[in-house]
């Protein structure tokens, strides 16, 4: 299983976001910790683009000791199917590098459920949501990805995995949840709300990984962090 990060400086509402620093570490930087904590991968990738802005992300991979694979800015799925073909591997797991507080235990317990159960297409985190929003971990098979390639258009281009989901008739999807429901919070990096509430998060704990039941407690306990980024809208799929 190969654990692919998506990642770029050209976000539309936080520009550079991926390599801002949070407790002394780049964005990206957390991330690929998390992943390489989480033990179930096999290898590592960033999936960046071909303009020269993401020269900058290429240069944190290689100072992170990370591969990297550059394609199109506009077809996320076609980049991962690139780094597929580069780095050939029977799953994908998924990774945004806006989430820095990924949770490795989290990103175990799909690696392994998903390796539990033979035959599974795509399995996700966020069906439903259960966790906060930036702590979701999602998992697809090659064969699945590359359908998804053949088939997706329009927005599934940018969301990688949205084709498969949305069409489970045709796929073998599973959610995987994490009761009680935490997905009212928001820890993602998307504007400079989201940064702020991030921001008094590392200011607590460190740089380190917090453990999600630890975060979330935190989180209801202290209303005045959770309303930094409350009224920042999630983007539809439809917006890219």
């Amino acid at each position: 299983m190969t654990g692919i990060i998506q990642a770029r400086m050209g976000s539309t509402r936080l520009p550079g976001k991926v390599l801002l620093p949070l407790a002394g570490r780049p964005v990206l930087g957390w991330v690929v910790r998390a992943a390489r904590e989480s033990g179930v991968l096999d290898d590592l990738v960033v999936a960046t683009t071909d303009h020269a802005e993401d020269d900058a992300v290429v240069a944190e991979c290689e100072r992170l000791g990370v591969a990297f694979h550059r394609g199109p800015a506009d077809d996320v799925l076609q980049r991962f199917l690139g780094a597929l073909e580069a780095r050939p591997a029977d799953a994908v797991m998924r990774f945004t590098a806006d989430c820095p507080l990924l949770d490795p235990a989290v990103i175990r317990a799909a690696g392994t459920a998903f390796r539990a159960l033979p035959g599974i297409d795509y399995l996700s985190g966020g069906l439903p949501h259960t966790l906060p929003r930036g702590l979701d971990t999602e998992v697809i098979g090659a064969p699945a990805l590359r359908r998804a390639g053949r088939l997706a258009t329009g927005e599934h281009r940018a969301h990688v995995t949205s084709y498969v989901y949305t069409h489970p008739a045709d796929f073998t999807v599973m959610g995987l949840t994490f009761p009680p429901s935490a997905a009212h919070l928001r820890v993602t990096l998307d504007t400079p709300a989201d940064l702020a509430l991030l921001q008094a998060v590392t200011g607590k704990f460190g740089d380190t990984p917090v453990p999600y039941r630890e975060l979330v407690d935190w989180l209801e306990l202290n209303p005045e962090v959770r309303a930094l980024n409350a009224g920042v809208r999630q983007k539809a799929l439809s917006e890219g």
